[in-house]
C-alpha cells in the first residue's frame, strides 16, 4: 500500500468512502517530518485495508487551517469520517501500530450513537464543557445550545 496524496478536492471523498484513514500533516521543509515519512510509509505496508494520506500543509493550507494545524508532522486519524485521533509529533512505529489496533478495535455504533447524544444535549443547550473540537469538517458540524460555553 502506498500513500495517497490530500488536496481539498479529494478529501471529502476519502474521509466519506473509507472506514479508516490516516493523516500525515508535513511541510518539505519540517526536519521532524522527514524522518516521520519512512516510518509512515512502512506502517502503509503493515495496515494495507487503512487510508494513508499525506496533507502537505504548505500546498494545502486550507485543510491545514480547518484541523489548527500548528506544528508538524501532525498525526490525524478518521474512522467513518470521524476524526479519532489528532496529536502533532513524530510517533514511533510502534505507536502507530498501537493506534491503528485501538481505532479497529473501537465499536463505531456505540462511537456514532455518542456523538448524536451530545449533539442532542447541544441542540437541548444541555452542552457545559469545552471538548475542543474549532474545526469545521466540511459540514459535519453541529449547532450549539444556548447554554454551551465554547465555539
Amino acid at each position: 500500500m502506498s500513500t495517497t496524496e490530500i488536496t481539498t478536492e479529494n478529501f471529502e471523498n476519502i474521509i466519506e468512502t473509507s472506514d479508516i484513514v490516516v493523516l500525515d500533516a508535513w511541510a518539505a521543509w519540517c526536519g521532524p517530518c522527514k524522518s516521520f515519512a519512512p516510518i509512515f510509509e512502512a506502517a502503509s505496508e503493515r495496515h494495507p485495508g487503512v487510508v494513508w494520506g499525506k496533507l502537505d500543509t504548505e500546498n494545502q493550507r486550507e485543510l491545514a487551517s480547518m484541523f489548527g494545524i500548528r506544528s508538524i508532522p501532525t498525526v490525524m486519524v478518521f474512522r467513518q469520517g470521524v476524526l479519532l485521533f489528532q496529536q502533532a509529533g513524530l510517533l514511533p512505529a510502534g505507536a502507530l501500530d498501537e493506534l491503528i489496533g485501538k481505532v479497529q478495535e473501537l465499536d463505531m455504533e456505540a462511537v456514532l450513537k455518542e456523538i448524536e447524544e451530545h449533539e442532542k444535549a447541544h441542540a437541548a443547550g444541555e452542552c457545559n464543557h469545552d471538548h475542543g473540537h474549532g474545526h469545521g469538517h466540511g459540514g459535519h458540524g453541529h449547532q450549539h445550545g444556548p447554554d454551551c460555553d465554547h465555539d
